[in-house]
């Protein structure tokens, strides 16, 4: 992600602005957040697709060499075994671009993240 790039205010902008190959990527993974999180709302959050319902659920973006998915700290923690082959930080993980992506796996955290919301007061 380029620190040049432009503010923008939908995830359609977002996913836009990268290369065909990229953003191939982005849309599926959208479609399988929005999959596992019925009812969640689509937004832009620190310059990054998010979707919220009842507060934020997950973020993601594209980077140079990676795919960023954004799943808080608890939903990485909740799955730090199978997140253990990629790197990240506390609430962060980084997809490689030259892996496929671990959809069944991002959509387990997805919807462990639904429901710790849900289960917010």
């Amino acid at each position: 992600m380029n620190s040049d790039m432009k503010q923008v205010e939908t995830i359609d902008e977002y996913i836009a602005m990268f290369p065909e190959d990229i953003q191939n990527i982005l849309v599926k993974l959208r479609r399988t957040i929005k999959a596992s999180a019925p009812g969640a709302e689509e937004g832009i959050s620190y310059r990054m697709p998010v979707f919220k319902l009842k507060g934020s659920l997950v973020w993601f973006a594209a980077f140079k060499d990676h795919i960023g998915f954004f799943p808080t700290t608890s939903g990485r923690e909740a799955f730090k075994k199978e997140l253990s082959k990629y790197k990240g930080g506390k609430g962060t993980v980084q997809f490689p671009l030259d892996e496929p992506v671990p959809f069944d796996l991002v959509r387990k955290i997805v919807k462990y993240r639904v429901k710790e919301n849900q289960n917010k007061n």
